[in-house]
């Protein structure tokens, strides 16, 4: 294995050991050894316009859009999430039941007012994630993650970073299913306008 695919691997086991243990599942089980492919760019706020490169990420899909959000207020990444599901992208949203209920201003009713499927995630203390898959079932599948939420705060005034990993389709997999398995568990919200969805009890 290459020096680059040795960091890539190492890239990736970090964040799948996150994504895991978030979802209750013990750190032993993060061991997936992935081979690094394609290329991997890493931003930070402030100072790198991570909100946009998310936007083009998104703008770039071609069939599928998968989303786990926990804040999310950043009305340019939401814009893009629409112009996707309106141009025939399959998007998809799993966003943190509390956050999205209780935050002013959250896009997450934007997108279901749009038709976006938005589910929400009330079975943990916080549905913390902060992730988006880009065409998970082709070679150059796209993944985003770390700890930049998606709000103005995150881009403006905090100290964030993600990791872009650009032609990596099973690093993209592998949060595809992660993406999945919350989903199953989680509630669909039809509408907006509806009253919000019976609280699930904290677990």
């Amino acid at each position: 294995m290459t020096a680059a695919a040795r960091r890539g691997a190492v890239i990736v086991a970090l964040a799948m050991a996150g994504a895991l243990a978030t979802a209750g599942v013990p750190l032993a089980a993060a061991s997936t050894d992935l081979p690094g492919a394609g290329s991997v760019e890493l931003a930070f706020t402030p100072g790198d316009a991570i909100d946009a490169r998310i936007a083009a990420a998104i703008d770039a899909a071609e069939r599928e859009v998968l989303v786990l959000a926990f804040a999310f207020t950043q009305q340019r990444i939401a814009r893009a999430l629409v112009a996707a599901h309106a141009r025939g992208v399959a998007v998809e949203v799993v966003a943190d039941r509390t956050q999205t209920l209780e935050t002013p201003h959250s896009a997450v009713p934007t997108l279901v007012t749009a038709g976006v499927p938005v589910w929400l995630d009330g079975n943990f203390a916080a549905a913390h994630n902060k992730v988006v898959i880009v065409d998970a079932g082709l070679a150059r599948a796209t993944t985003v993650t770390g700890s930049y939420n998606f709000t103005t705060a995150a881009q403006r005034r905090n100290a964030e970073n993600v990791a872009i990993f650009r032609d990596n389709a099973g690093v993209a997999q592998a949060y595809r299913a992660y993406f999945k398995r919350l989903q199953a568990r989680a509630q669909r919200w039809e509408r907006a306008a509806d009253a919000a969805p019976a609280r699930r009890p904290r677990r």
